[in-house]
């Protein structure tokens, strides 16, 4: 599977919120590290990542471009509510071993009222 294949799964799992699908995507010692927040180390904690906030805010990931380059692929992205980020991914045998993430987390907190 391609790295913009991959990211493609990764979104319909996030639309779904399917927490198990998107916990498979990614490497036991996989980092998912959000420029908002501190780095989150090891698939068990992606996971909790996740399904803490799924159930903390109705999240919608709208791709605008998917690139790829190697074993990288780069997501720019928007959701209904206005806000928008991108998410670089870092795929060895189709599986995230690093993704590093861009949005405005203060927007986020004000358009979902947290």
């Amino acid at each position: 599977m391609s790295p913009k294949e991959l990211v493609a799964n990764w979104i319909d799992a996030f639309n779904n919120a399917d927490v198990e699908k998107l916990a498979d995507l990614y490497t036991e010692g996989a980092i998912n590290h959000q420029v908002a927040n501190e780095p989150v180390k090891g698939k068990a904690a992606i996971k909790r990542m996740f399904t803490d906030g799924f159930a903390e805010a109705k999240m919608v990931c709208i791709p605008e471009n998917i690139f790829e380059d190697g074993e990288w692929a780069i997501l720019e992205w928007k959701d209904p509510l206005g806000l928008r980020g991108c998410g670089f991914f870092h795929i060895l045998a189709d599986k995230i071993v690093f993704q590093r993430g861009y949005w405005d987390k203060l927007s986020f907190m004000k358009v979902h009222n947290l």
